[in-house]
């Protein structure tokens, strides 16, 4: 049976709803990653409810969710202590105040206390702002002007950053030097003179970048693993002579951990790689599902902020639910033994998905570390987005996924996103995730 129609048939809600929303909402979803055009075809799926690790949709359709709202969902849905704190919160306490309350203390010590790297922090509301913050603050600090960004990564949608993202190789420049390529027409002309794009896992061009620019840079950002072109690992020794090359050239390292930090560890990615960036960003992992996002690093950076040498502000930063959530989140991610867990059951399903895909002989390497992962449908190691352009089999990867929907697992239907997983997640779901992918594979070659 055709694998597309079926699906069709049994989500005949999510089509009408989609059909109706497209009359009022400009592609009928209010977000890129949810849209047609970014896998979602013939619709996206309707969502009646989330508990767990697992949602259902409209049509009454129960999921194994691996999607977790791009990642936000680190607890699953519903968490029952960051629910209790956030409801405690608006019905005994309020939401927005335009002034500081000491749970807002507390947070910033229990981050500081879980990442090394961290002696003051500010909160934000989104990954995009505290992105634009950092990126502002290593400008002030430096006296410098450029930033360099890896091609392939997304650092949000503002104007500063929105280069490079995924573009087409024809128009991005040599393999070496890429240059900037903006997200989409509106972009202002001239702020990618501000930009300095580069391959991701390539030292020697990062080598060369200093040498010639480095005079000019005020930072490197960038995520400390690749997870918004599907999931690649730093080579050996890359993320070491990046940090060792800025700091002798007085250029800030900017860890952009939305997707990682809080995930990979309590410390995050640079915990479990140990390495210490000049400055860090934090969001999803943070908030227990909630908004909110933080910026946080060396206090000689972070002092700037202080007289308000340079602004970070935000009528809804550090409101009442998200510091709340927050507050609630990490003391769950601090419970002895989590993160052990965690991985036991990540790593169950990764190492179990390799088997089967061995087993078949098919052409695909499961990447990824703890909770984070996606299957590369790839004949060659994929190091960086031109080698994902070139050599990952999208076609596959459709065929897969929506054999994997079919059978009740959730996850996005572009090759360029991950699959997360949750501390709700159970064996019993890593079991049901291995049964059907061991039935769709069969079927795959």
């Amino acid at each position: 049976m055709n694998v597309a129609l079926k699906m069709q048939r049994e989500t005949v809600m999510s089509a009408s709803l989609f059909a109706k929303a497209q009359d009022v909402i400009p592609g009928g979803v209010n977000s890129t990653a949810r849209a047609t055009w970014s896998g979602w075809e013939p619709y996206p799926l309707f969502v009646s409810s989330g508990y767990g690790s697992h949602v259902v949709d409209a049509d009454g359709n129960d999921y194994v969710d691996y999607l977790l709202g791009l990642g936000p969902m680190l607890l699953g849905h519903r968490p029952p202590r960051v629910t209790r704190a956030v409801v405690n919160q608006i019905e005994n306490v309020g939401t927005v105040f335009a002034l500081p309350a000491a749970a807002e203390a507390e947070l910033a010590s229990k981050i500081i206390a879980a990442v090394p790297s961290v002696e003051q922090v500010r909160l934000s509301n989104t990954g995009t702002e505290a992105v634009l913050y950092a990126t502002r603050l290593a400008r002030a600090f430096t006296g410098r002007r450029r930033i360099v960004r890896f091609e392939g990564m997304y650092h949000g949608f503002s104007d500063a950053v929105y280069w490079s993202k995924h573009p087409k190789i024809a128009d991005a420049g040599p393999d070496g030097s890429p240059i900037p390529v903006p997200q989409g027409p509106g972009l202002p002309k001239g702020v990618e003179e501000n930009l300095l794009i580069l391959p991701w896992n390539d030292i020697e061009a990062l080598r060369n970048a200093i040498r010639v620019h480095g005079h000019e840079i005020a930072a490197v950002l960038t995520e400390p693993m690749m997870c918004n072109t599907g999931c690649i690992l730093p080579g050996p020794g890359y993320l070491e002579a990046m940090r060792d090359m800025t700091a002798a050239a007085g250029i800030l390292l900017i860890f952009d951990e939305v997707i990682t930090g809080f995930r990979l560890s309590l410390a995050g990615a640079q915990g479990v790689f140990g390495i210490t960036p000049d400055l860090s960003v934090f969001a999803k992992g943070l908030g227990g599902g909630f908004p909110v996002a933080a910026i946080g690093g060396r206090r000689d950076i972070m002092s700037l902020v202080s007289d308000g040498t340079v602004s970070l502000a935000g009528t809804y930063t550090a409101n009442g639910i998200a510091v709340a959530a927050a507050n609630a989140t990490l003391d769950e991610l601090a419970v002895p033994g989590a993160y052990d867990r965690l991985y036991a059951i990540s790593d169950r399903l990764r190492l179990g998905l390799e088997e089967i895909f061995a087993r078949e002989k098919l052409p695909a390497h499961v990447v990824g570390l703890g909770p984070v992962l996606q299957v590369w449908f790839s004949k060659t190691q994929i190091r960086n987005y031109r080698d994902a352009e070139r050599h990952a089999d999208q076609d596959m990867f459709r065929r897969w996924w929506l054999g994997m929907i079919e059978r009740g697992i959730l996850f996005h239907p572009g090759a360029y996103e991950n699959l997360f997983l949750s501390f709700a997640h159970t064996e019993t779901d890593v079991d049901l995730t291995l049964a059907a992918a061991a039935d769709v594979v069969r079927h795959l070659g």
